[in-house]
């Protein structure tokens, strides 16, 4: 199921996508967690947002061949989230931007209990993200604050599918409509199943919290009057930048 969120005229409301159009749903965490697919609630229209809104986004660092380190994780603001088509006005004043093409996990319960192995369990779907950064800022702030932080940072979307497989799944990253990276879940150092493991080993995760898993092969350097789309596993996500 491909579920995405819709600003409608009665407020924000959880729809799975069908054909060209959005089928309203039930709370799909509720869902979830009572271990049933959310039923319909009729037809809607309005504006498609991130499809999910996370009191925490991590980002994994070291997820990269050959790194001296162990994978960790970093605290990105959750208030950085876009939607797909979202112009993102880049910094003038923090050197190079990097669009950084990663597989999102959208988490569907509390992560009591979480392992490798069962780590599937708990993951509502999978998406499509954008980790916008400054790498130039790193030199001067390790810790990833200003690299990550610009306003519109994190384009996330445009739905999640719960239907994708977390160990297995495509990911492309276009500027410009040109492919400047074709990798998946597979070609990940630290499997994804894992990297959810080492987050939830220190913090307990809960529905909608999203884990941006890295971008070891699949980051471009952008400027301004590009466009850079991440596709994971058919979703498409489109960052106009500006």
């Amino acid at each position: 199921m491909r579920i995405g969120r819709i600003a409608t005229a009665d407020g924000t409301v959880h729809a799975r996508r069908e054909g060209d159009g959005w089928i309203g749903i039930e709370d799909p965490y509720a869902a979830f967690a009572a271990g049933r697919v959310p039923g319909d609630l009729g037809a809607v229209e309005g504006e498609v947002l991130a499809p999910c809104a996370p009191e925490v986004v991590l980002g994994i660092a070291q997820n990269g061949p050959g790194h001296a380190s162990p994978v960790q994780a970093w605290l990105k603001s959750p208030r950085t989230v876009v939607s797909s088509g979202t112009p993102v006005h880049l910094r003038r004043d923090a050197g190079t931007t990097v669009a950084e093409g990663e597989i999102a996990v959208v988490i569907g319960r509390p992560t009591h209990g979480l392992t490798a192995g069962n780590a599937h369990e708990y993951v509502l779907g999978l998406t499509a993200v954008n980790d916008l950064s400054s790498p130039d800022r790193t030199a001067l702030d390790p810790r990833n604050f200003e690299s990550k932080s610009g306003t519109g940072y994190t384009p996330l979307g445009p739905w999640l599918d719960t239907d994708l497989d977390l160990d297995d799944v495509g990911l492309v990253l276009e500027v410009d409509g040109t492919t400047v990276a074709d990798t998946g879940a597979r070609q990940l150092p630290v499997p994804i199943r894992d990297c959810l493991a080492y987050v939830c080993g220190w913090s307990t995760l809960g529905p909608g919290d999203v884990v941006m898993t890295g971008a070891p092969y699949s980051q471009a350097e952008v400027g301004p009057g590009q466009e850079a789309v991440v596709i994971v596993g058919g979703i498409r996500l489109s960052t106009p930048l500006r």
